[in-house]
């Protein structure tokens, strides 16, 4: 005991000679040792920041562009398109979505438009996916791809666009099977309200197709095994 005060004492006393002096002061036994000044903000830490500062900013001024969901419902947001034409859509675009991570990007659609008979300078390409790139990610979603029919079939597109193209060359009749030529999108959602009747009966035939395949499949199975239970007797 004796030892641990002497020591405590001598301590004390280097430390305040040490301050006298204006050397620097250890830190006293058992403490822990001091943390090492914080880092200066790095250039990239500078950037996200000044990006979020301005999306704010748009945010308080109303000229921020929304965010959208990954995952959406091509029927409820497209109601002007009917269920065949977003199905021969969707197998359009898993087609030409060679990575298969649900993205068109900037080389298959350099592919597709090749593909089409149309193919597309470099700025043209990156011309087309900003032109219905919402989310500006440099690449295509299923939605933006549904975008670009929306846009030809309501007259919203350019007729030596490279969008306009991709759009008559797909071999779909937007205009007959999607908003059935109308010049707007107002008029387009007032054709979409009359519809409904008619997506409710794709549907119903839809459902009624899959019963009649799982009754004829299961009709064959007994078939079978009928033959079967012939042939073992």
């Amino acid at each position: 005991m004796a030892s641990e005060e002497l020591a405590r004492k001598l301590e004390r006393r280097l430390r305040r000679e040490e301050a006298e002096d204006g050397s620097p002061l250890p830190a006293p036994l058992g403490a822990p040792a001091p943390e090492p000044p914080g880092r200066p903000p790095t250039a990239s830490a500078d950037a996200e920041l000044s990006a979020q500062l301005s999306r704010r900013l748009d945010i308080n001024q109303g000229a921020a562009r929304p965010r959208r969901c990954r995952v959406f419902n091509p029927y409820t947001e497209f109601p002007e398109f009917s269920r065949r034409l977003i199905k021969d859509l969707e197998r359009m675009f898993k087609l030409y979505d060679a990575g298969q991570d649900g993205f068109i990007d900037l080389m298959e659609l350099k592919l597709m438009m090749e593909k089409l008979g149309a193919p597309q300078t470099h700025l043209g390409l990156k011309s087309m996916i900003k032109e219905v790139d919402e989310d500006i990610d440099g690449k295509l979603s299923f939605r933006e791809f549904l975008l670009i029919f929306h846009k030809a079939a309501a007259g919203e597109l350019q007729e030596d666009s490279g969008l306009m193209a991709l759009a008559k060359l797909s071999e779909i009749d937007v205009a007959l099977e999607g908003v059935k030529g109308a010049k707007n999108f107002f008029e387009a959602k007032v054709q979409a309200l009359s519809s409904g009747s008619k997506f409710e009966a794709e549907l119903k035939a839809e459902q009624d197709e899959r019963k009649r395949e799982e009754e004829e499949r299961r009709l064959r199975q007994a078939a079978f095994q009928e033959l079967k239970a012939n042939f073992s007797t």
